[in-house]
């Protein structure tokens, strides 16, 4: 060997770290697709289903709240319930991230470009 080249070595084991890491980011975000939470409103009345990602994939609402009177309390439900299904997304999300940084060996408050 030459010396002076071991640093390559080093670039080399840099290299091969991001890599892994690289794979395991695109393996998270296809796990996060298929990962749900759901959010629910009115005592489990309203209930909102989405994705680790915050894409909703479906709303149970229980047909006891359809009342005409009641229509803004409904809407509310509902946007209540979407919104603590993306908020628990994004707990789930940030959890995960959390949890492949540790398993990489890096700090798990390190900021991720996503």
């Amino acid at each position: 060997m030459l010396k002076g080249l071991g640093g390559l070595g080093d670039m080399a084991k840099m290299m091969k770290a991001a890599q892994e890491m690289q794979a395991k980011m695109t393996a998270l975000t296809e796990q996060m697709d298929r990962i749900t939470v759901t959010g629910e409103s009115g005592a489990g009345l309203v209930k909102a289903v989405c994705t680790a990602k915050g894409d909703l994939k479906s709303l149970d609402i229980d047909p006891s709240i359809f009342q005409p009177s009641e229509k803004e309390v409904v809407e509310d439900l509902i946007l209540a319930a979407i919104k603590d299904a993306q908020k628990r997304a994004q707990d789930r999300l940030q959890e995960e991230q959390k949890r492949m940084m540790q398993d990489l060996g890096l700090p798990a408050d390190v900021k991720l470009p996503f």
